[in-house]
């Protein structure tokens, strides 16, 4: 009789995952990502101002900004580690990617992130004006990437190369947002949109903040063969026009199941 009953149980549980399978499905895992270049928190105004800076971000609340122009340790910055005290405001975990010694310290990019990142890569990337860097975070759902592309466009042809081969083995959605320094109808964008989704606003200026008239700045995700993308509930220009040069774009994603 107690066989019976498990038997009994058994075939009542497989009709209910077979009826009602989204029931027991995990649910929809939502990301906020950020891409802000902060020009080291120098203002339009001329003005040095990292609490502003902060807001701008705190105000977004992402669980991950990707960082461009951020100094560490210069003279520019008073000696002070820019990123750090970004993320010291924010209680978010900083991930500095130095590209250049500059001015006694270092200048590159980083990553905010509300949780620290599984595994960190950087990598150097061409740039024959200044030497650029990729930031590669893995996170639990997902892999963030920041970057700074050259002014070149060999160069930025170059990276993208050098990127795609970097991420290429990834078993999880892979972003890569920046400043590219290329406009979206340009030569080097047309070809990059060959392998990654543009996720961010290309409607809307980011350069220069005070009045933008440039689209330089994006979130993109990693096209991969056979898998959904990312679907986007928002992306925005955020209305920043004097804490920066750039104004931040963000993007509300559900990522897709895995």
């Amino acid at each position: 009789m107690k066989t019976g009953n498990m038997i009994l149980k058994t075939i009542i549980c497989l009709l209910i995952l077979a009826v009602f399978p989204a029931a027991f499905a995990s649910s929809p895992r939502k990301v906020t990502l950020m891409s802000y270049n902060i020009r080291n928190g120098v203002g339009m105004d001329n003005v040095r101002d990292i609490d502003r800076t902060a807001a701008v971000i705190a105000a977004v609340a992402p669980d991950a900004v990707a960082v461009e122009e951020v100094d560490s340790v210069t003279g520019r910055s008073g000696g002070a580690y820019v990123l750090g005290l970004l993320a010291e405001k924010l209680g978010m975990h900083a991930t500095y990617a130095p590209a250049i010694d500059f001015d006694g310290g270092r200048y590159g990019i980083g990553m905010l992130s509300r949780r620290e990142p599984l595994t960190v890569k950087r990598l150097q990337l061409p740039g024959r004006e200044e030497q650029r860097t990729i930031l590669i975070c893995e996170f639990e759902d997902y892999v963030y990437c920041a970057t700074h592309l050259s002014l070149t466009e060999a160069d930025r042809d170059a990276s993208l190369k050098i990127i795609l081969d970097a991420v290429k083995d990834a078993g999880k959605p892979v972003f890569l947002a920046g400043d590219f320094n290329s406009a979206p109808d340009e030569p080097f964008m047309l070809n990059f949109r060959q392998s990654f989704t543009v996720l961010s606003d290309i409607t809307a200026a980011t350069f220069p903040a005070n009045n933008p008239v440039d689209i330089i700045d994006y979130i993109t995700e990693l096209k991969r063969p056979g898998v959904k993308g990312a679907k986007v509930l928002s992306a925005e220009v955020v209305d920043a026009p004097t804490q920066s040069d750039h104004r931040p774009i963000v993007v509300k994603l559900v990522l897709p199941a895995r």
